[in-house]
């Protein structure tokens, strides 16, 4: 009762809160012999689900329908117990209860909305062959001092979630918990979260109790099908779990996808002895010096990409314990990132030949320009101006017509930046923050055109891989030596 209804975001259990509340404010309005029995059946199923509701787990989006029902109540109450009756009653009152019963329907009305601006995230349905199931690891390198803190002998540790393709779990099965490995750990990146772009955390309450729809753990496919690794870096200050609709959608289509948390970049990395390590990288305002600054965090970045491809191919190996182990096909691997990490995928990839494709996902690229890329890449971005960032566009663009691959920038029409992440499933609406493609089709676009270039590029698979993306957008398409 406590699962979000797609297209309605609210749960059955709010559903009938509101409904009882609206109902309490329509008897008032309706004929005397109907009057009791709406009344005392829309207060009975009003009272019991807010009861519910109170120990399943009051989202604030619920306040406003609670407080017009309370207004409403003793008006549609006091009929019922012989206050006053009768066609003179009524019509002596109908100045003073018509405005009551609109202003405690707005506020009722003020519920749905709010669920509509903050709901929580129902993630889509993946559309590929295979189950997805999840799984969450945390390494060491032992040949990397941590740059962030002043102890000689801390080493870089990094989280890093999977998605893999599974077998069918039973139906009924528990799925994956949002934001992390608990609903706590949840609640805690949540709120940094919030912090972090200076939301108060009670707006998102309802990301925490999100359930995606992968299952934790759920057994690898059948079978000996190795399948090609994708790597993911999230945003500034972004989590690894920030683009679990894309890794879902991904792992659905044969593909194993390992997204990182980067410890003292990603807004809260929770390690596993309960640790919680907050971001220590922040943008000045000064645009030179956060460029200067953000060199340094993509190259760490970068670095984190490189380990985390080497623990995955000894994890196929056997060297590492997991159930993945020989399914995975460190032959095609891909990297990608969204924004600074779109940024550290660009430059994993120049010097590190292990990637086989890189993606990047709206993302400015920060760092050396040499040496040039030797994979085919992909750029998805918003549409950029020189009004808006003068020097976007023109650095991308070099960087992808000086590549020794053909290379691909498409410009998505209705983007914005946050497009390319979950954000569309669990912000306001708004064209500014989130794009205005909606939230169905947000997750649609970009998952589909990254997988068109996946399976070109890592699968070979045959076809003619500009008209396909094309499809979703305005393409440039960057051919070596044709200087285009």
């Amino acid at each position: 009762m406590t699962e979000i209804i797609a297209g309605l975001y609210v749960s059955p259990l709010e559903l009938l809160s509101l409904l009882g509340a609206l109902a309490l404010v329509v008897a008032r309005w309706l004929a005397p012999p109907a009057r009791p029995y709406v009344t005392i059946t829309a207060g009975t199923v009003f009272v019991l689900s807010a009861i519910a509701l109170g120990v399943t787990g009051l989202r604030w989006q619920m306040l406003p329908v609670l407080a017009g029902a309370a207004v409403a109540f003793p008006f549609a109450l006091a009929p019922l117990l012989g206050r006053r009756t009768g066609r003179s009653a009524w019509r002596a009152r109908w100045w003073l209860a018509l405005p009551g019963s609109a202003v405690c329907a707005c506020l009722i009305a003020g519920g749905p909305v709010a669920a509509w601006a903050f709901p929580v995230p129902v993630f889509p349905e993946p559309s590929g062959r295979f189950a997805v199931g999840t799984r969450v690891a945390q390494w060491t390198d032992p040949h990397r001092s941590e740059s962030f803190t002043a102890d000689p002998d801390d080493r870089r540790t990094v989280v890093v979630q999977l998605w893999y393709p599974a077998r069918r779990s039973p139906a009924g099965a528990r799925r994956a918990q949002y934001l992390g490995r608990t609903e706590q750990e949840a609640r805690v990146v949540s709120g940094t979260l919030a912090r972090q772009v200076g939301l108060p955390g009670f707006l998102i309450d309802g990301v925490p109790r999100a359930r995606s729809r992968s299952v934790f753990d759920a057994p690898v496919a059948g079978g000996s099908e190795r399948f090609p690794v994708v790597l993911f870096s999230p945003g500034s200050g972004g989590v690894r779990t920030q683009n679990t609709a894309w890794a879902e959608e991904l792992a659905s289509h044969g593909y194993v996808v390992a997204t990182l948390d980067h410890p003292y970049d990603s807004a809260a990395v929770v390690l596993a002895d309960g640790r919680t390590i907050h971001a220590r990288t922040a943008s000045t305002g000064d645009r030179d010096k956060d460029d200067r600054l953000a060199v340094g965090w993509t190259a760490v970045r970068a670095s984190d990409l490189g380990f985390i491809l080497t623990q995955l191919e000894r994890l196929d190996r056997g060297e590492i314990t997991d159930p993945l182990a020989g399914r995975l096909d460190t032959g095609r691997v891909a990297v990608t990132g969204h924004s600074m990490g779109g940024a550290a995928a660009l430059q994993a990839a120049r010097q590190d030949s292990r990637f086989d494709a890189v993606i990047d996902l709206d993302g400015y690229p920060h760092g050396p320009a040499s040496p040039v890329l030797n994979q085919p890449a992909l750029a998805l971005t918003q549409a950029v101006t020189p009004g808006t960032d003068p020097r976007y566009i023109p650095r991308l663009t070099e960087a992808l017509k000086s590549g020794t691959a053909t290379n691909y920038r498409l410009t998505v029409p209705g983007a914005a930046h946050l497009t390319f992440m979950d954000g569309p499933l669990y912000l306001p609406p708004v064209p500014s923050i989130v794009g205005s493609l909606g939230r169905a089709e947000s997750p649609r676009v970009v998952a589909a055109a990254t997988l068109a270039f996946l399976d070109a590029t890592l699968r070979h698979e045959p076809g003619d891989l500009a008209r396909d993306l094309s499809a979703y957008g305005d393409l440039s398409v960057h051919r070596p030596g044709d200087g285009t």
